[in-house]
Parts: structure tokens; sequence; C-alpha cells
């Protein structure tokens, strides 16, 4: 079948103002066309030659951005026209072929973020589909459900332990699924030898993939390789599976997807090609668009002739740019320890910090506590949003301390659980820098703080899921047991889709599995205290638990632990709650904002579990795996004796310590339990 190519314009016309416009227009973009939709080559991009959604777009150069620079959403990029991989209903998937040029850019190479995907599916609505860790294409709930009719290629940057990636820097055969059937890490055979050779994805560096399927075998080839390099004859991965057990009888969508994350990395796609019972067609390397320029120019003769006289120039102004440059370094000087270099925590220049937050402006500040500030930020290298802990210290010795249990945390990696992305010291201060949550902390919403800042029970119940899924996290699937010491409603954060983020680690501990807690100092937050801790001062997960039941009250009811009533007296939630379960009328503490509308047997598992967690003793309170299956319906809530928890239970809550509590180092004070609305680590 003839190829339909783009021809430029004669040499005649070379010079006219038509041809110019031609060549801008079209010069960057040559696509040739088979009639039948079966084979296709695209060698750059126009915006109308595909269908975007989300944050995908297309470049001036001709570049398919996937992320478009953004952070928490979702960028799709499809062809145009749905594809029948079948000659005819109830037929054979045939066999069918890809060529890709890609490249993905990210800003900081010693941090690691998510990917992109080549994938076929049934449908171009993705709006289900979860922004980060199901590559734009899946969510919770349908990850893995052979109703999805979804094949596809991962690209993958980001190693997530929850789909049981292998490395930091793979490629993986996914099948309905985010979690390959089969993968790889990045490299190719070379032909010659066969020695493998590793390569990595995110290098900003232009590289090919080829994806083949044969209709006789059902055999998957996946091949990767450098843009110089011609395709290697022994593939990267090889795999049997018949893809007409996968595809629908339906015409199907092809492309590419991609999740924008807080570390900013850019996707981008250069060319594509594709062949139905066809290979794909060859990409000429040098028709595709330029890739941004990365690093400083390269010097031009010119410069190297005048660079000896611009030396004589500068030394004639030595004594001024002396003077300068001390100024400036002052203005940005750092404080640097050999101990640090054994964290492995990425480390912000106080510079990007400082222009990240405008001078650290009162304008931009989210909060403030006993231990500081904390400023909303925008990294100027690639455009991403922060939030910055500012804090004082003067102690050399309980500084080395915190910040080794502070780097500790750092390590922590759950959808659940705000990230630390790194941090900076300099003389009297030092910083966090966390992943900055757009909707703030749960508190406002539960306290109608903010006009028109109301949650709804679906909203609720999920960020009651979120959290004791992150505390089931912390308390028994990390590498070591972490004890939060201070949940309560405002240090939950709500990131950009209203998924709750368990935030302020800052009065956190971690010990190993199977040993005992040694902390004796009570800290926490009044309402929320177990009463063994106010005991011992010894923290353990029942003391958690204990927080997270009431934390349960304070989202099902709305209202704070302790409030003083109109005569100036404290009123205890825990003691409201049990007064109406005793006389049978617990469902009317559900918060009357909601104004009756709410899942009445979902909102009486989440009271009676509250006080199941409240129980006086840390014995009958259960672990956040027995938590994890009562919400899940996997297993029902025990029934409540209420004589065993009323006994008592008021006089426990009511000696449940002072105002607030702080944490200590030697010559070291960091409160955080007293910031609400603070985005990044709350």
């Amino acid at each position: 079948m003839p190829l339909i190519q783009l021809q430029l314009a004669s040499p005649t016309m070379k010079h006219t103002s038509f041809l110019q416009q031609f060549v801008f227009l079209f010069g960057l973009i040559v696509t040739t066309l088979v009639s039948g939709d079966d084979q296709f080559l695209f060698s750059g991009f126009s915006q109308p030659s595909l269908t975007l959604d989300g944050c995908a777009m297309v470049t001036d150069g001709g570049l398919l951005d996937l992320s478009n620079g953004t952070t928490v959403l979702k960028g799709h990029a499809f062809y145009p026209t749905p594809l029948h991989f079948r000659k005819s209903p109830g037929g054979k998937v045939q066999s069918f072929a890809v060529h890709v040029v890609f490249s993905i850019f990210i800003s900081y190479a010693d941090l690691s973020a998510d990917g992109m995907a080549f994938f076929i599916a049934p449908t171009k609505n993705f709006s289900d589909a979860r922004a980060a860790k199901y590559f734009a294409l899946l969510n919770e709930k349908n990850n893995g459900d052979t109703s999805n009719h979804i094949f596809m290629i991962e690209l993958d940057t980001y190693r997530n332990s929850e789909l049981q990636d292998i490395d930091e820097n793979h490629i993986g055969i996914n099948i309905n699924s985010a979690v390959s059937m089969q993968s790889s890490a990045s490299g190719f055979y070379e032909d010659k030898g066969g020695a493998f050779k590793n390569m990595t994805l995110n290098g900003n560096q232009a590289m090919q993939l080829w994806v083949d399927y044969n209709e006789g075998d059902t055999q998957i080839n996946v091949t990767l390789a450098p843009i110089n390099v011609g395709k290697p004859s022994r593939p990267l991965l090889s795999a049997t599976y018949d893809l007409t057990t996968v595809l629908s009888d339906s015409a199907q969508y092809i492309g590419f997807s991609s999740m924008a994350t807080p570390i900013n990395t850019r996707q981008y796609v250069m060319g594509w090609s594709f062949g139905m019972n066809k290979p794909a067609l060859s990409i000429d390397i040098s028709k595709l668009p330029k890739l941004p320029r990365v690093g400083p120019k390269a010097q031009s003769k010119l410069l190297v002739i005048v660079l000896p006289i611009a030396t004589a120039t500068l030394i004639l102004s030595m004594g001024t740019l002396v003077t300068l440059v001390v100024r400036r370094r002052l203005k940005y000087a750092e404080v640097r320890e050999d101990w640090e270099g054994e964290f492995g925590l990425h480390r912000f220049s106080y510079k990007d910090l400082f222009h990240a937050t405008r001078g650290f402006k009162n304008k931009h500040l989210l909060g403030e506590g006993g231990f500081g500030k904390v400023y909303k930020g925008v990294l100027p290298s690639c455009n991403v949003e922060i939030a910055v802990k500012r804090m004082s210290h003067e102690s050399r010795q309980g500084m080395k301390e915190f910040v080794t249990e502070v780097v500790s945390i750092g390590r922590l990696r759950h959808r659940n659980v705000v990230q630390l992305l790194g941090y900076c010291r300099r003389k009297g201060e030092l910083f966090l820098v966390y992943t900055y949550m757009p909707n703030g902390s749960l508190d406002k919403y539960l306290h109608c703080e903010e006009q028109n800042a109301i949650l709804n029970w679906v909203q609720r119940f999920r960020v009651i899921k979120g959290i004791a899924t992150g505390l089931l996290y912390l308390h028994e699937k990390w590498e070591k047991i972490v004890i939060h010491r201070d949940i309560k409603a405002s240090n939950i954060l709500l990131d950009g889709e209203m998924n709750a983020r368990l935030g302020d680690f800052g009065l956190a501990r971690l010990y190993d599995h199977g040993t005992d807690p040694q902390t004796t100092h009570m800290v926490g937050t009044k309402g929320y205290l177990a009463p063994e801790l106010l005991r011992t001062g010894k923290a353990s997960p029942h003391t958690d638990v204990f927080a997270f039941g009431m934390f349960l009250l304070e989202v099902a009811c709305g209202q704070k632990p302790v409030k003083r009533n109109a005569e100036g007296n404290e009123v205890f939630l825990v003691e409201w709650v049990l007064e109406h379960w005793n006389n049978g009328l617990l469902i009317e503490t559900v918060d009357a904002i909601l104004q009756g509308d709410y899942n009445i047997d979902e909102a009486y598992l989440v009271l009676k579990l509250g006080l199941l967690c409240l129980h006086p003793f840390p014995s009958s309170r259960p672990r956040m795996r027995q938590v994890m299956q009562y919400l899940d319906g996997e297993m029902p809530l025990p029934e409540l004796r209420k004589t065993e928890l009323s006994v008592n239970m008021a006089a426990l809550v009511k000696s449940n310590g002072p105002n607030s509590v702080t944490l200590s180092y030697p010559q070291i004070t960091s409160s955080f339990c007293t910031i609400s609305g603070l985005s990044g680590g709350r």
C-alpha cells in the first residue's frame, strides 16, 4: 500500500515568505499515514494530530509532553482513531509492532519519580484512575481486574514495593494491572558479544522502545536501545501471552500515559510508528524535534579568542567582585558537617529555598508554632510546590540526634504519609522540605474554620480508611516500628484529590520490631493521650490506637475532643458519646452539618470502633491490622460492653494531661502540635 508523505516546497521557492511559513509550521513535524489505520508514523507532533487529555500537551517544537511540568495530575495522549486489532468479531488479535523514541527528564538526579506507559485500552475515559502509582490508567479498586482489557508497557522510574517493583529503573509487561507480569532492569543486549548494557530511563537522554506481538506464537517482545543504536536482535523482555484474552472485540485506543508527581519530571515522546500485520515504519532520527537543552551552551571560537582579554578586565575589577561574592555567600551560607554524608537524604541549597519562598515572606506563611514557622514555596528550577519548616537550633549534639531521627523517618514511602523530600542546614537553623498539600489540614474542614469547607460522609470515611492504612504501615509494615505520638485532625493533610496523609512526625519515635520502646517523655495533645501514657510516659502502638480512636470520634461527630461550654466548664467528647450510647441514642452524635446524609451502618461502625480504640486497658484495644479488617468489612466488630467502657472512663479521660506537651532534645525544643493549616509534613 503506497505511503502518503508530506513534501516541502521546491528549491526555487526557498527564499519566499510563503516557504518560510510553510517550513515553520511543518518542518518539525513530518507525518506519514497509510489508509486503513493499520500503519502510521509520527516524526514529531502537532496539536491536532493527537487526542490529548489532562496535563498532556504538544510543545511549539513538536514534542509530545505528557506531564507539562505539573504535579499530581494525569496525562494521556491517544492516536485519534480507534483501531481494530481483530479481523472479525471473535477472531484472534493480529500481530502488531510499535516503535517509540522518548525521553524522561528529571530535575534532581538523586530523587526518583514515576515514569510513563504505552497502552492499548478500549476507552479514552480514565477519569477514575489515580494520578500516581497506577500510571493514570487504574485505581485501587480495579487494579488487576480482567474487565479492564488493558495491555500496558511500563517505563517506571520509581520503586513501589506495594506493586512489587524490582528497582527504580525498570521496564515491565502489564496485563490489566499496575503489577508487572514480567519486568527487567532497563538496558539492552549488544549484538556483538551479547553483553548487557544498563540504561537510565530518567537520564535526560533520548532512547528507543520497540514492542512487537506475534499472532502465531502469541509472543510479546520488548526491546530498548539508545538513540544512536539500531534495534538489537535480542529483546530485553520476552513473554508468551495471548492478547486475544485481554483486548476486547471492540475497537481499541492506543497511546501514552503519565502521572505528574511532586518530584518534577517531564516525559517526552519525539517519534512514534505503528504497524498492524506490518513492521513499524523506521523513524528517521534526523527529522525528530529537539529535546530541551541540558547544561550550559558550548563555548564558541569567538569566546576562546576573547577570553584572555576578558580575563585581564576581570583582574582589574577583582576588588569589587570579591566584595560582592563575599556578601552573596554570607547571605546564602550553609552549615555542612561530615556526619551528614551518611544520611543519603537529598539536601536542598538554602539559596533554592530562599527563592522558593520569596525570602520567607510572611505572605507565604502557612503556620507557626513553638518550633518556628512553615512557608509555602515553589522551587524555581522545576516549578514544584513545597512546604518548608524553618526551625531554630543551638545544640550541635542535639541537632545531630534530631536530624538522624528525621532522616530515618524521611525514608517512609506510603500514599497516606506526607513525604519528606529533603532538608537544609545553616547557622542556627534547620529547614525540612515536604510535599505541599494544597487542601491543607483536616481540622479546618471538620470544624468549619474555612467558609464552605465541609466534608461529606463519603470523604470522611475515605479519610478514616486512609489514615488507618498509613498507621498500619507505620506500626507493622515498615522496616522499623514508628510510633507517631500525635495523631489528631490538625496533623492530617489533604492532597489535591482530597486523599488523607498523616503528617507532622516531629514527636515520632522509631524502634526495631520485637523490641520495646525506651522513650519515657510524655508528649502529645490534650484529649488524645492514653491513660497509661499519663502514668508511665511510655508510648507504644497502643497509645497511637487510643489517639486514633479519639480521631474517629472527632471525624464522625465534627467536634473537638475537649471544649468548653457556656459556663466555662470542660466537656469531653468521649463522655458525650458514651452518654448517648448508654441512652440508645448513639446515632444522634453524628455531625449535624451532614444533615442526615450519611451511611448509618458506617457511622455506627466508626463510632463503636472509636470507643473500642479508647478502651482504658491497652490490651483490650485492637491493633491497626484488626482496625483495617473492621473498616473493610472483613471481620465483624466485637460486641462492646457498656459497663466496662463506662467505668472510670470519664476519670481517665479528664486526667488527660496538660494543655500541650512539647518534645525536648538537649537544648532543643520542637513543638509541632500547635500549628493548624500546615501543608507539607503536618
